[in-house]
């Protein structure tokens, strides 16, 4: 039996959630970072993420575009241009020093204000309730970066809100419900592989064509986007179904921005 309560390689992850067939279909295309990789996903995608395979908050997560001749990647609040594919990756490779990597297709997500918005979905395993759905937050990406994470100050809405606001009541309703059974499937797939995992964190995008998207799962995840809402009841949940597996939070959230 895996002990394993926390896996960090995203790329690990990844294959996990690609073996399940009805998971597959929300999966991002996602390949180990090399040139021959990046060029491919660029020409077929246009746009991409690149992410180290092992880490959290957002921390090394940069976009690249190729856009009118140009390369273009967003590193933080920077972007920098480049005349050719060889001149961005030998700027790419820089950045990264000898960091594994992951590119990811780019998703076109839906935005709010212009900023482009995810979601994070919390499930926890209760002792007597088995896998629970627990709080689903949107989060809103600062208005000069490419990421969403309130660690890199983002801003935190209730999902049902905003994706009423954006989206309409019928759909918001529609794509709450896909979010859910996303989460429990992937409850599912990671409980076959580490049975002693109580607790992931799913980071879902809905791309404008209304399709749902699983962009990481986090099995240690920080409940901070949950201290942000107005509504305290997700936050009270998650942190006594948590202390019922032993799990503390730190819940000192700075960094995130009240939506």
């Amino acid at each position: 039996m895996n002990k394993q309560t926390a896996v960090s390689s995203k790329w690990i992850k990844t294959k996990m959630l690609e073996g399940s067939s009805s998971l597959a279909a929300h999966i991002p295309t996602t390949l180990r970072l090399t040139q021959n990789t990046l060029n491919r996903m660029l020409t077929r995608y246009g746009m991409v993420y690149v992410k180290p395979v092992s880490g959290s908050l957002g921390i090394g997560v940069m976009r690249v575009e190729r856009s009118k001749g140009k390369w273009k990647v967003q590193s933080g609040l920077k972007i920098s241009s480049f005349s050719t594919f060889q001149k961005m990756f030998r700027w790419l490779r820089s950045q990264i020093r000898g960091t594994p990597y992951l590119v990811q297709r780019g998703i076109h997500v839906l935005r709010h204000r212009g900023r482009p918005l995810d979601f994070r979905v919390m499930i926890q395993k209760a002792r007597l309730q088995g896998w629970l759905v627990t709080g689903t937050a949107a989060r809103v990406a600062h208005p000069r970066k490419a990421v969403t994470n309130g660690s890199q100050g983002g801003s935190i809405f209730g999902a049902k809100s905003l994706l009423r606001r954006i989206a309409g009541r019928k759909q918001a309703a529609k794509a709450l419900k896909t979010f859910n059974r996303l989460a429990y499937s992937t409850a599912r797939r990671f409980t076959l592989a580490y049975p002693r995992m109580r607790e992931l964190g799913l980071d879902i995008a809905v791309d404008t064509k209304d399709r749902a998207w699983i962009l990481e799962v986090n099995t240690k995840p920080d409940p901070c986007p949950f201290t942000k809402l107005n509504d305290s009841s997700m936050i009270r949940n998650i942190v006594k179904i948590a202390r019922g597996y032993g799990r503390t939070y730190c819940l000192e959230c700075n960094k995130a921005k009240r939506g």
